[in-house]
């Protein structure tokens, strides 16, 4: 073995360039554990992977096969509850729309229900982790390369614990109009990991300087933002969500909508409502918001270059968050499990 096997492959010509051979798993091992070495913080303290059947905790061995039909068809579902305080927000809500996505996406669980959720707690619990996000998949699992999942043994699920502090968002955002065409309908409300449109529409934003994007459809009605839903406080003082038939039903906004009517109770709002709006209605708005699981509620202050009411965060809006807030903080026992961390 000549001195140049040992330099780097940044090498001026293509011949001279030589892949390294892994000679062992031990070898390969080492060279994982070398990634990891320099990073300060583990982000994430544990991940649970069917295909090994329990969790781990080496970030080294936190991998899924290539061959997983979700890795190369994008046959999988997936979804995201978050852990605050030492409890888990909304995980049955979160859960449950996970189910209703796989079966959709015709991916059956390797689990009952019951075990998919003493998993993760049992996962959340392990990672020692007070503060982050819990996601999870289900996958059509590994098998082969081909289109159809029939060659795939079983399904998989997979999850994962990563450190996230939160804190509310006070300071409002920018947004465009997305040019990138929205998904149809079939596919925009299951939450499947095909997001490359999601991905694309953010990208458009940041080259334009905004923080992301606002989805509206070939009819001229507002639909949803790339991963999260957005509200408005109309002139009339009405929260208003864009209906849900054709975009994804988040979790957050479906809270904000139960909890929202406090508002109307104390005189601060005039109503709740879901249901069509044209961008000029939206532009139109007094306040405007996105609605997401790790927001939980960020506001928007000014949309392709035109300021929301006074292009100041407003004062509902952050009303609308303090609940929110308040909810995932110290809500009731339906909302938050306490995890028996060990």
């Amino acid at each position: 073995m000549t001195d140049s096997s040992h330099k780097s492959p940044e090498v001026e010509n293509d011949g001279d360039f030589r892949v390294h051979v892994f000679s062992s798993s031990s070898e390969l091992l080492e060279k994982l554990h070398e990634k990891w070495s320099s990073v300060e913080k583990q982000p994430y303290p544990a991940m649970y992977s069917s295909i090994y059947g329990g969790i781990i905790l080496d970030p080294a061995m936190m991998v899924i096969p290539i061959d997983d039909h979700m890795v190369h068809r994008g046959h999988g579902v997936f979804d995201t509850a978050i852990v605050l305080d030492g409890y888990l927000y909304e995980l049955d809500v979160h859960l449950d729309r996970f189910l209703r996505s796989a079966s959709k996406a015709k991916i059956s669980s390797p689990f009952s229900r019951s075990s998919l959720r003493s998993i993760l707690i049992q996962l959340t619990a392990v990672s020692k982790c007070k503060s982050g996000t819990l996601r999870f998949w289900l996958s059509a699992g590994p098998g082969d390369f081909l289109l159809s999942s029939t060659g795939c043994p079983t399904s998989a699920f997979y999850a994962v614990v990563i450190h996230h502090d939160f804190s509310q968002c006070k300071e409002g955002v920018k947004v465009i109009t997305s040019k990138i065409p929205m998904k149809a309908p079939l596919f925009a409300t299951v939450k499947n990991v095909n997001y490359l449109p999601n991905v694309l529409s953010v990208m458009e934003a940041e080259e334009k300087g905004a923080f992301s994007s606002v989805w509206v459809d070939e009819a001229g009605y507002i639909a949803e933002g790339p991963n999260v839903n957005v509200a408005f406080i109309t002139q009339d003082k009405e929260l208003v969500m864009p209906s849900f038939e054709n975009i994804l039903l988040g979790c957050t906004a479906k809270r904000l909508l139960e909890l929202a009517p406090k508002l109307v109770d104390e005189g601060l709002l005039k109503g709740v409502a879901t249901k069509s709006l044209t961008m000029a209605q939206g532009k139109d708005a007094a306040e405007m918001m996105y609605v997401g699981s790790t927001l939980p509620l960020l506001p928007i202050i000014e949309w392709d270059d035109q300021p929301i009411g006074n292009a100041r965060v407003g004062e509902l809006t952050m009303l609308l968050s303090d609940l929110l807030w308040d909810d995932m903080v110290a809500g009731p026992d339906t909302q938050r499990i306490p995890v028996p961390y060990v």
